[in-house]
């Protein structure tokens, strides 16, 4: 939990605000996941603080939501490129991935458990960034990092909106988006 926190603060997640009369205020909680190892031992266990986003009222503190979907045919054609043209192909997990996302919309959430500041109690945190559980992280993920492949030279593919396309010279890339997961595959390392 603590390591959390600490990447939540060095992240810039949040400024504590005092509590605004008539702002809907979304709670929070802390999730457990063990993490293991290919052979079943314990790697670690992990802590992820998530939002109660169902507190959340639209028009409030959210206005679009975004539901990516990856079309199968899609992962099929692309592994079987990568497979067929002995191209080069990796997969990502982007760690914090929603933390990277930034919020267009005031959205306050309380103090996490276990981690309110004695000198501000009452404070809530007015988020600057998406967390788990909000109802736009994905939209706002997804919208940040599209912006920055597209400043790169990725085309979004209109067809399937998970899809990226790199192409300049003999390079070319395909960059599959699944939530916090990307697959890559393409010419060049």
């Amino acid at each position: 939990m603590n390591k959390e926190f600490d990447a939540l603060l060095a992240n810039g997640t949040w400024t504590l605000v005092p509590k605004l009369p008539n702002a809907n205020l979304v709670g929070c909680k802390w999730a457990y996941k063990v993490k293991r190892k290919a052979d079943g031992n314990i790697e670690r266990f992990k802590a992820r603080l998530v939002t109660k986003g169902f507190h959340q009222q639209e028009g409030v503190d959210f206005g679009e939501t975004f539901s990516l979907v990856v079309k199968p045919p899609t992962i099929r054609l692309m592994l079987s490129l990568a497979v067929s043209h002995g191209w080069y192909l990796r997969q990502i997990d982007v760690q914090n991935a929603f933390l990277h996302g930034l919020l267009h919309e005031d959205v306050f959430m309380t103090q996490p458990f276990g981690f309110i500041y004695p000198q501000l109690p009452h404070h809530v945190c007015k988020l600057q960034r998406s967390l788990y559980g909000l109802r736009q992280a994905l939209r706002v993920w997804f919208s940040r990092l599209t912006d920055q492949l597209q400043a790169i030279g990725f085309i979004n593919r209109q067809a399937d909106h998970s899809l990226n396309i790199y192409h300049q010279g003999s390079t070319l890339i395909y960059l599959l988006i699944y939530i916090d997961d990307i697959i890559l595959a393409g010419t060049d390392m």
